[in-house]
Parts: structure tokens; sequence; C-alpha cells
């Protein structure tokens, strides 16, 4: 099954990011267009997939997660070191599986292509 999906790791607590808002927009010569937002589930994944099979095309994609406001921070929010974690990727082969995990703390984030 071709598919868009993601999983946000908590490294600072070592959990699952709950709850943790995300937008996912598709590119189009340099204008975003929002395709799905919503929050992490309890295992920090989504309930579905963010494209599945007939909305899977190539291009370029941008996956917004809410780090800032998942972590909190002071009551001036001026002081987030990480606030939203835009992942940028590309889907060249619409019938493959794209996994795209975060794993972010309040002062870092990583990520690579899973499986």
């Amino acid at each position: 099954m071709s598919k868009v999906t993601t999983h946000v790791l908590d490294t600072a607590n070592g959990v699952p990011a709950a709850n943790m808002a995300f937008r996912l927009y598709r590119l189009d010569a340099g204008e975003r267009t929002l395709i799905k937002d919503g929050h992490t589930n309890a295992d920090g994944r989504c309930d579905e997939p963010l494209l599945a099979d007939a909305t899977m095309q190539r291009g370029q994609y941008e996956l917004d997660f809410e780090a800032g406001d998942y972590f909190g921070g002071a009551a001036d929010d001026s002081y987030r070191f990480l606030d939203c974690v835009t992942l940028r990727f590309g889907i060249d082969d619409e019938t493959s599986h794209y996994h795209v995990p975060l794993l972010v703390s309040p002062f870092s984030y990583s990520t690579y292509r899973g499986s």
C-alpha cells in the first residue's frame, strides 16, 4: 500500500509525543496547500496515513510539527528554542511507503526516511 506515515518521539522524556499538532502541505511553485492537519495519538502516530493510494502524488511536501506548543515553556514564548519544526520531503514514487519520523526535544530534532 502506498502511503505517508509519521511517528513523533519525545527524546527529552523518552516517550511518544502524544497530542502534538501537525499539518501536512503540498508545495506547488512555492505555494503551500494544506492537505491534512491533526494531532498525534497516544503512541505519537497518526491514526491513519497522512496520504494513501489515490492521494499519493509525486512532488514536494512539508510537514509542520508544533513542538513548541507540545513542550510548553516560559510564559513569554520568545524563549522557545524550537517552535514549529518543518520537514520538507519529496515523493518520487507514488507506489512506495514514505515514513517521516521526528525525534524531538526542546533543543534539537532529527529525522530520516523510515520504513
